[in-house]
């Protein structure tokens, strides 16, 4: 499974967990995405989009 929205393009961003003591350690951030079905040009197809363009209305669901 991609780690991108099919629809905006939100991936994985990289950066650091600062702790208490300012101790840095690196992380990843995963945005929130699904696999539906949806309409692309004409046709229903799986594709894996983001919540927020769900919620948004940016795609059609089969």
């Amino acid at each position: 499974m991609s780690r991108s929205c099919e629809i905006c393009g939100k991936g994985v961003v990289y950066g650091h967990q600062v702790s208490h003591s300012n101790i840095h350690s690196k992380r990843k951030w995963l945005p929130n995405l699904q696999k539906v079905k949806a309409i692309v040009n004409g046709t229903p197809k799986k594709i894996t989009v983001c919540t927020s363009c769900l919620k948004s209305g940016k795609v059609q669901r089969a």
